[in-house]
């Protein structure tokens, strides 16, 4: 009879191969809503992240490293892709936030909370983002063209202070 090597492990369990934190979820759509009201329901976005930014710190006599220290946090702009927006929702949303809706509030910015969501084929929320202080930056129609059979997409660009990340009932602050 041969001994297990002190280094292998033998289980029956397969959750032991699962992905840190869990399974592999797979997304059917992401809605976006501001305030509670639907912008869109999109197929793709680029640029929920962060970046915290770093400070060199020398120390005098220490020649083997250079001490880290955080610095400021980052986000980039938010592009949702392939999406069909509520037209209605959204130019209303931006009307608010440039041009005479903007000169009518005294050139005062009125950042809104966003909020997206990740939905499964069935409708069922995965995971969701709140984010703080949202304001459209761009937003660009459908291309159209009587000869194409390309489904009608459109894009929306964002721009945010940050983001609450939630699922399961728990919420985490990045700010």
């Amino acid at each position: 009879m041969t001994q297990p090597s002190r280094y292998s492990v033998t289980t029956t369990d397969p959750s032991i191969y699962a992905p840190l934190g869990g399974g592999l979820q797979v997304a059917n759509a992401f809605t976006f809503t501001v305030d509670g009201v639907e912008i869109g329901v999109f197929r793709e976005i680029s640029g929920l992240e962060l970046t915290i930014g770093t400070q060199d710190v020398v120390e005098g006599g220490q020649n083997g490293f250079v001490h880290k220290l955080p610095g400021r946090i980052t986000w980039p702009n938010i592009t949702f892709k392939k999406g069909l927006t509520q037209s209605d929702n959204l130019f209303a949303w931006i009307n608010g936030v440039s041009g005479d809706g903007y000169a009518a509030q005294s050139n005062v910015l009125d950042r809104k909370t966003g909020a997206i969501a990740v939905v499964d084929h069935e409708g069922n929320p995965l995971r969701s983002w709140n984010l703080i202080d949202v304001f459209p930056v761009k937003w660009s129609g459908p291309s159209f063209g009587t000869d194409s059979q390309s489904p009608l997409e459109e894009s929306l660009e964002i721009t945010h202070h940050g983001f609450t990340a939630a699922t399961s009932g728990t919420t985490s602050t990045a700010r």
